[in-house]
């Protein structure tokens, strides 16, 4: 088959750490394996056909409905982690597959208007949202009209655990949570800039001094230091001096960047949210087919599922079809 070929590369070239693909531990449901490809770029594949996936090119990073065609969404963020994830696997030896899968898959969960909608349902819903848990949710139970996209133990642990709720089982998983943070510190630094709610000498010097400038010396110069620090080791991980210095910019960005970027669409988003999860908790039963079946037993899960699935655009147009008088009515 072509993918012993894979198996035999894997075997011969990647580090004695790395997750081979003949070693996942597999499925929920046992699936006829795929005589070309690996589990781990099946699930790859999966990810990428989605409609969760899809949907991201819609959804807010940090500046809603910006003006201008070169601010992130959630989709390009998304692949902007992928690439970063990649190129610390191929450094460390590390299985580049299984990386990308995790990356492609980490944020399908994410809600619109990004991190304040999420701030929003987890505040609203009993059981508290979360964006890593809400990703892992959707692979398992609400892609393919409820089916789920039955991704392999390794892919759905590094979805869980790529953010700050425990640690991924490997070392491609650790992978993808660092270069989730060094994606988002560093072309959310780009997009304040093009924005002008930040300067380019107002980051902090420390920062500065340790990473560079320019967004590519950041992020080289992080790949790099993680490499360093990492190779033939049975772990990934910065150097203590540039975590450090990586911390300190990820403050300095909540201070000056994201609060700021917050509060331009936080009344907004937090008023139709809210608005749009009461209006389906007390009538459920005019959710989608896919979400009524939950419904039943959790209706706070099952709208916030729903809500969650949106984006930004789909979800202003909710709210304008229940609660914004048309032209002409009464």
């Amino acid at each position: 088959m072509m993918k012993e070929k894979t198996y035999q590369k894997e075997a011969a070239f990647l580090s004695p750490y790395a997750k081979k693909s003949a070693e996942t531990l597999g499925r929920a449901r046992p699936e006829t394996p795929c005589t070309m490809r690996t589990e781990f770029q099946r699930d790859r594949d999966r990810i990428i056909y989605s409609k969760a996936f899809l949907r991201l090119k819609n959804k807010t990073q940090v500046f809603f409905a910006p003006d201008g065609d070169h601010y992130m969404s959630r989709l390009t963020h998304t692949l902007d982690v992928s690439q970063i994830a990649r190129s610390l696997a191929r450094c460390l030896s590390l299985n580049e597959d299984l990386a990308e899968a995790i990356a492609l898959g980490h944020d399908l969960g994410h809600t619109p208007f990004g991190h304040v909608g999420e701030r929003v349902l987890n505040s609203l819903c009993p059981t508290g949202f979360r964006h890593a848990e809400q990703s892992l949710r959707v692979v398992d139970c609400l892609e393919k009209d409820g089916a789920g996209l039955n991704l392999t133990y390794e892919v759905r642990d590094g979805i869980l655990h790529h953010s700050k709720s425990g640690v991924p089982s490997t070392l491609e998983g650790v992978a993808v949570s660092l270069a989730d943070r060094i994606a988002y510190i560093n072309h959310d630094i780009e997009d304040a800039i093009r924005a002008g709610v930040l300067k380019a000498e107002e980051l902090p010097e420390r920062a500065v001094k340790a990473f560079g400038r320019s967004r590519s010396a950041r992020i080289n110069t992080a790949i790099l230091d993680i490499v360093g620090e990492s190779e033939g080791k049975p772990y990934v991980r910065m150097s203590e001096e540039r975590r450090q210095a990586l911390d300190e910019l990820r403050s300095f960005m909540f201070e000056h960047v994201y609060e700021h970027a917050n509060k331009l669409i936080q009344e907004s988003a937090e008023r139709m949210l809210e608005s749009l999860y009461t209006y389906f908790l007390k009538r459920p039963e005019e959710l989608p087919p896919l979400y009524l079946e939950t419904a039943r037993s959790d209706a706070p899960r099952a709208v916030c599922d729903y809500l969650s699935s949106m984006t930004d655009k789909y979800a202003i147009g909710v709210f304008r079809n229940l609660f914004v008088p048309r032209e002409g009515g009464v």
